[in-house]
């Protein structure tokens, strides 16, 4: 199983290594274990991208989860323009309905779980993800060995090596 995801993060990357060149800028959303705070010292100081801390100035965002939750982190942190986000016409109410105050929205709703959740999440995988268009431009399966300081930093300096390597076949 682990050569198999190996295998699809190497062709995902070489996949999409055009686009891997023209990220400049990256935002690192909180990952586990803290592993987003050795990467973006790696990152940093190996200059290979410039570490934004305003989400709104990044051309891509590292991330170690994709799903509905990272959906809506993104929504969050870069909103869909008004003009390209789909316009749904609401369905006409007839005299007859009635609308029961228990079937309506709650005054106080709870943000959704998904949004939070670590469920589903891969351990060891690392994605970049552009901004605008929302597709992964480069991934990585790279497993911790432990939570320890020094297993996150080896980790973080394979990932950010491997940036690198995939950065000069350009």
């Amino acid at each position: 199983m682990k050569r198999l995801a190996f295998l699809f993060s190497c062709s995902a990357a070489l996949a999409c290594a055009a686009d891997l060149s023209s990220v400049h800028n990256v935002y690192l959303l909180k990952m586990t274990k803290g592993l987003d705070q050795y990467l973006a010292n790696r990152l940093t100081g190996d200059h290979v991208f410039q570490v934004v801390t305003d989400p709104k100035l990044a051309d891509a965002v590292f991330t170690d989860q994709i799903g509905e939750g990272f959906q809506m982190k993104l929504e969050e942190l870069f909103p869909t323009p008004e003009s390209d986000k789909p316009t749904l016409k609401p369905k006409p109410k007839s005299e007859d309905e009635e609308t029961s105050p228990l079937l309506t929205d709650t005054v106080n709703k709870l943000q959704n779980p998904a949004s939070n959740s670590s469920f589903g999440r891969a351990r060891g995988t690392v994605f970049l993800v552009d901004a605008k268009t929302r597709q992964v431009v480069w991934s990585i399966f790279e497993p911790a060995k432990d939570a320890s300081s020094q297993s996150l930093d080896r980790t973080a300096k394979d990932i950010v090596s491997r940036v690198k390597q995939d950065l000069k076949k350009k």
